[in-house]
């Protein structure tokens, strides 16, 4: 009987692994299958350029950018990168003392690579969470740092924009007369979405009335296989949630600091259109006037399900900046704004995600 234990563990054992590698072998079809979308993405895009404004034209528009501008753009994604890692760093480091700024970059910048080339972003805040749990850190732990941060990031975000849409109103309604119904959507979507994080922060009861019918609903739909068990998991990580969110009620300094950054983070986000506007010679629009049109850019892209907003982001670009950009430069201002929010942070991404899968190589060799 006891052999048969042991071999029936063993069974176990193994047919965990072979999940374990056939879930391994899924996600790696899926970024290679996102991968291979970007990349047919972009080289589209630059089929398009060519067809609808002509070599000699790309050219002439390349040869006029002033690039003063275009390295303003670019230490304004790096300050955009570096509020990142310390919004992620600051609640970490509450909770564990020993814990490094440069694995909040590393962890950082592979976020950005994943939210980049996922559907709908889903995948950045399961990799951080993974990358911090190689450091010692609980998963529940990161999750309930990567929601303090949401809060306050997202807040600041909905805050700074509402005041300049407020002083910007006559200029941000003229430019968003077809799509004003949408902004306005779009603002509710995401205060919506603060509030429901912070009240599951404050009433579990709440929460757990709006979330446990639907895990059960996907349950008997056989979405999800074992419904009881993720109302388990999602009560006992809310549990910890409110254990943490008190961080956000005792640490007043902590939260102030992360506000301040967050707005810095936003206004530096929004620079780079700015940058890339005077760039390719235009006047004419001041830089409060670009934040509002580019936020809700930003919430146009969130409801589009391809990889980095694929498509949407640069139909999005073209509609709401057509009109303010000098004739002609439209397309290559698409691409650069491209480069700088979508294709830079997916290079750079990789680069930290590199020496971690040698690491993990060299570990299963020994």
């Amino acid at each position: 009987m006891k052999e048969n234990i042991e071999d029936n563990s063993e069974d176990i054992e193994v047919d965990k692994d072979v999940k374990d590698e056939d879930i391994k072998s899924n996600n790696k079809k899926t970024i290679w299958i996102n991968f291979i979308l970007i990349i047919v993405i972009f080289v589209g895009l630059l089929i398009y350029m060519i067809t609808a404004d002509g070599i000699d034209n790309i050219i002439a528009v390349l040869q006029s950018v002033d690039y003063k501008w275009v390295l303003l753009g670019i230490i304004c994604l790096l300050i955009n990168w570096i509020c990142e890692a310390i919004n992620l760093h600051i609640p970490i480091k509450k909770m564990y003392k020993d814990h490094e700024f440069k694995n909040s970059i590393k962890v950082s910048m592979i976020g950005l690579l994943f939210n980049n080339i996922t559907p709908f972003a889903s995948g950045g805040q399961p990799m951080q969470a993974y990358e911090l749990t190689k450091t010692g850190k609980r998963v529940s732990d990161s999750l309930s740092a990567m929601a303090i941060k949401f809060i306050i990031t997202q807040t600041a975000l909905v805050i700074t924009t509402l005041i300049v849409v407020i002083f910007e109103f006559n200029f941000f309604r003229t430019l968003m007369s077809n799509y004003l119904w949408v902004a306005i959507l779009g603002f509710g979507i995401n205060i919506i979405a603060i509030i429901l994080v912070i009240l599951a922060g404050i009433n579990k009861k709440i929460i757990t009335t709006i979330t446990n019918p639907i895990v059960k609903l996907l349950g008997k739909i056989h979405v999800l296989k074992h419904p009881d068990k993720t109302i388990e998991k999602l009560n006992n990580s809310i549990n910890n949630f409110r254990e943490q969110f008190r961080l956000i009620k005792s640490e007043k300094r902590m939260v102030i600091e992360m506000f301040f950054i967050s707005i810095i983070q936003s206004l530096a986000y929004y620079s780079i259109t700015y940058m890339i506007y005077r760039a390719f010679g235009n006047y004419g629009i001041t830089f409060w006037q670009i934040i509002p049109t580019q936020a809700f850019l930003l919430l146009i892209m969130t409801f589009i399900p391809t990889p980095g907003s694929g498509l949407g982001a640069e139909g999005g670009f073209y509609l709401l900046f057509n009109s303010i950009f000098v004739k002609g430069t439209i397309n290559m201002s698409i691409l650069f704004w491209r480069i700088y929010t979508f294709y830079l942070p997916i290079l750079v991404g990789l680069i930290f995600l590199i020496p971690v899968r040698i690491k993990n190589n060299d570990k299963n060799k020994c």
